[in-house]
């Protein structure tokens, strides 16, 4: 195991990467890109990614923002997290 801390992260921080992981339904795309548009207003739709799972249950939304700072993606988590909607954000 390493003893070097893990790296800092810099802001703004163009092409953080952002996952939200939750149950499968028709609109969980467009609630995931219209919550974190309320964060990240200039959000490129282009490189919005979803992903089934295997058994189709659930569905990752994949996104591409430039980080402003801590607090912007803990208001984003927050949010997310906040609909019961979404299992995990990473």
């Amino acid at each position: 195991m390493s003893d070097q801390p893990a790296p800092k992260i810099e802001f703004p921080c163009p092409d953080y990467p952002i996952k939200v992981v939750g149950n499968n339904s028709k609109d969980f795309r467009g609630y995931v890109i219209e919550t974190v548009q309320n964060h990240v207003p200039d959000l490129d739709l282009t490189r919005v990614t979803v992903q089934e799972s295997r058994s189709g249950k659930y569905v990752s939304v994949r996104l591409w923002i430039t980080a402003q700072g801590e607090e912007q993606l803990e208001k984003m988590h927050k949010d997310l997290k906040s609909s019961g909607r979404v299992h995990t954000v990473l």
